[in-house]
């Protein structure tokens, strides 16, 4: 029996609610919206994702509304109906921005609603080879040796993994040079070229570049190895204790959607991910699938908010 079937038999005895309200959602299509552009990992993912919701008997439509660190795209959602028809898939960035924008056009809290977290993605600290460092000890070692020698990009300021090497620069207690870029590709393309020392960035796109012997792998971000990468050790097992760098991927809604319409939407979503073909899937796109209700992602955006606020405060980065 296929994923799709299973679903169709299975959910309704996952999805809570009054029964006539699960029954009579989904009656039109579902739009989902994607704060990127096409072709990036967030727009895979999220496709990947929405077909989760296909079983519930609707077509899902995509949107692709790029622009503003996801701010555009999330803002369709926040002002659209409470109904479920119009969701938004966010990154690491939706738990960012109210620290970095002092003006944005939702609030965070107030007019969205957590569906699901969906996936968890590995990020790879790398360098340049012609930095001397083999592993994230030896170069912490270079760092204190040399401060202000490394530098390292990231896709912009505020970013997730601008914010990922402050914590570094502050856990590790060593001097490294932050140099901002218009996207991951362009900062990518410099340690590449050797014109600046290293940066965070995801496994998928990293990995290639690795196995060339372009790039220098120094540790994994997470609490624990990644599926897809078993064999790269974490920042947290190599000395950095609690570092947690990775991504994030999840789906919301606007705030005021009913409750059962929410169920029915985390029900499916987790029902998904946790079946193992989809797995497989994601592990070899460098994600972990994750799944769980509404709440458990309303608490997880919560700590993730507090999180990258302080990283914020640490960067010294201004509110716009």
């Amino acid at each position: 029996m296929n994923l799709t079937r299973r679903m169709i038999l299975t959910l309704p005895m996952l999805a809570a609610g009054p029964l006539g309200a699960q029954e009579s959602y989904p009656a039109r299509p579902i739009t989902l919206v994607i704060p990127s552009v096409a072709g990036g990992i967030l727009d895979t993912i999220g496709r990947i994702v929405g077909r989760s919701l296909e079983p519930l008997g609707q077509a899902v439509v995509y949107q692709n509304v790029p622009g503003a660190g996801s701010i555009l795209g999330t803002d369709v959602v926040a002002r659209a109906a409470a109904d479920g028809y119009t969701l938004a898939v966010v990154a690491t960035s939706h738990a960012i921005n109210p620290s970095v924008y002092a003006k944005m056009p939702y609030d965070t809290g107030r007019d969205l609603a957590p569906v699901a977290h969906t996936v968890n993605l590995t990020n790879l600290l790398v360098v340049n080879p012609a930095v001397q460092a083999n592993n994230l000890q030896e170069l912490i070692t270079l760092a204190k040796r040399k401060p202000g020698s490394l530098t390292f990009g990231s896709a912009g300021i505020g970013q997730s993994n601008h914010l990922s090497g402050e914590m570094l620069r502050v856990a590790a207690g060593i001097d490294i040079v932050h140099v901002p870029y218009k996207g991951s590709a362009a900062a990518m393309n410099d340690v590449l070229a050797g014109h600046i020392s290293m940066m965070f960035v995801d496994l998928l796109s990293a990995m290639p570049h690795v196995k060339a012997g372009k790039l220098r792998v120094m540790a994994a971000t997470g609490l624990q190895r990644s599926a897809s990468a078993p064999d790269i050790p974490t920042l947290h097992e190599s000395g950095l204790t609690g570092f947690n760098g990775n991504s994030w991927l999840g789906l919301v809604g606007r705030a005021g959607t009913p409750k059962s319409v929410v169920d029915k939407l985390s029900a499916a979503v987790t029902f998904a991910l946790r079946d193992s073909a989809m797995r497989q899937r994601l592990i070899a796109q460098g994600v972990e699938p994750v799944g769980g209700s509404a709440e458990e992602f309303a608490t997880f955006l919560e700590l993730e908010t507090k999180r990258y606020a302080a990283a914020v405060v640490a960067a010294g980065i201004k509110r716009e």
